[in-house]
This record gives C-alpha cells, sequence and structure tokens, in this order.
C-alpha cells in the first residue's frame, strides 16, 4: 500500500497521513487474526458438541428411531391383517406398499357382532430408551388406535394389549406423539390393569379400527419411529 505524505509548515498533513496508516494497519491485523480464528473456533465448537452430546442424550442413547420406513426405494413389508372374521364379522381391511407409503383401507361392518379391522407385525423391540411413538399418517377422519404387545399375559390366556388412541385429519399429513405411559390395557376388548408394558421385550405392533363405524376406511402410514422427548434436541 503506498501513501503520499505531503509536508508543509505545519507539519498537520503528515500527522493526518501518519494517523490513516495506523488505521489501516490496525485493520489489517483486525481481519489476518479473524480470518485465523474462525476456523480454530469452528473446530473447537465442533469437538465440544461431539463430546457433550453423549453426555446430555446418552453415549448409545438416540433421540429418535426409525421402526418402519414405507417410503422411498427400499420401504418395509405392509404388515398382516387380522379382521373381526375370526369371531364372526365380514368386515374387510388389509395392508399394502403404496407410493405415499402404507395404505391400510377396506370397511368396517358391524353385522354378526363384528366391527373391528386391524394389521400387525410381529417384531422384537428394545424400545427402554425412549418415551413414545411417532407416527406420520395421512387418514380420513376417523380414530384409530395403536396397539403393542409386550410379554405381559392375561391368565395365560394371551398377551394383553397396550393400546392408545389417534385421530385423523381428513387428507392431511400428520405427525401424532403416542406416550408410552397413556398407553391403555386390555385383553379381546375386556380393560384390565395391573399388568406391566415391558419396553425391553416388544414383541408385536399394529394398528386398529374399531369406532363403531360401518364404511369404508382409509388410512396411509409413511413412517413410525420412537422417540425420547426428553433426548430429543430443541428444533
Amino acid at each position: 500500500m503506498c501513501y503520499q505524505i505531503f509536508i508543509d509548515v505545519r507539519g498537520e498533513r503528515i500527522k493526518s497521513s501518519y494517523l490513516q496508516l495506523q488505521l489501516d494497519l490496525m485493520k489489517m491485523i483486525r481481519l489476518f487474526i479473524t480470518a485465523s480464528i474462525q476456523p480454530l473456533m469452528a473446530f473447537i465448537c465442533f469437538v465440544a458438541f461431539a463430546l457433550i452430546t453423549p453426555v446430555l442424550y446418552g453415549k448409545n442413547h438416540q433421540p429418535m428411531k426409525t421402526l418402519f420406513e414405507f417410503t422411498g426405494e427400499k420401504p418395509d413389508v405392509e404388515w398382516r391383517s387380522s379382521n373381526d372374521g375370526v369371531m364372526g364379522g365380514i368386515s374387510k381391511g388389509s395392508a399394502r406398499i403404496v407410493e405415499e407409503g402404507m395404505l391400510f383401507d377396506g370397511e368396517l361392518s358391524l353385522e354378526n357382532n363384528g366391527g373391528f379391522s386391524s394389521i400387525y407385525f410381529n417384531v422384537n423391540f428394545d424400545l427402554s430408551d425412549f418415551s413414545g411413538v411417532r407416527l406420520t399418517v395421512l387418514g380420513d377422519g376417523r380414530t384409530y388406535r395403536l396397539r403393542l404387545e409386550s410379554d405381559a399375559f392375561f391368565s395365560q390366556r394371551g398377551p394383553v394389549n397396550f393400546s392408545s388412541e389417534f385421530k385423523t385429519t381428513v387428507d392431511e399429513w400428520v405427525e401424532i406423539f403416542l406416550p408410552f405411559s397413556e398407553l391403555n390395557q386390555s385383553w379381546r376388548g375386556r380393560q384390565l390393569s395391573g399388568y406391566t408394558f415391558n419396553l425391553q421385550d416388544i414383541r408385536r405392533i399394529g394398528i386398529m379400527l374399531a369406532d363403531k363405524r360401518p364404511g369404508k376406511f382409509s388410512l396411509k402410514i409413511a413412517s413410525i419411529a420412537a422417540q425420547n422427548l426428553k433426548r430429543s434436541p430443541p428444533l
């Protein structure tokens, strides 16, 4: 950088140019220091985040874990169906994979003491690090029920169902979180209490429609994930 200094009798121009030179040098030094420190500070922040995150959320604990993904190039397989035909009803329902996810649809009937349609999948999950299940669904305005089974049995007759209802919105994708702490207990429609839902040994997951409203139904499920709201970082 070149500076032209003009000298007069009073030396005012020399003072002015010298002051400007000092300011320019200070500016250059500040820019150099900033350019040198920023990458170092970014590296320090990255290392600190990597070290602190396991402490806050647990070394092996994830705030979110995908259980089923029904979209993309390699979606999970469709679930099996179980309808009220096992007790004489004539409701129809099944699941299949479509472009937007797993489609659970059919027609509910109340004839012959029927009135339910369901799909399910046998699993072997340990969800003890999570506080609930998050569903991404496109519904028809009806109320469905998430059903889970663990190692709890009702008088050795069959597994206890731990379930929670969720409402859908017509033709609108919604995310629904269902906490494990609010699950209801039942066995073949009979309400129970006192049984323990073992999060370390989840054996079946399912979705049921039994809202006592005959007619066609349709529910699309894009994904199902386990989530721990206590460990999930703020959005």
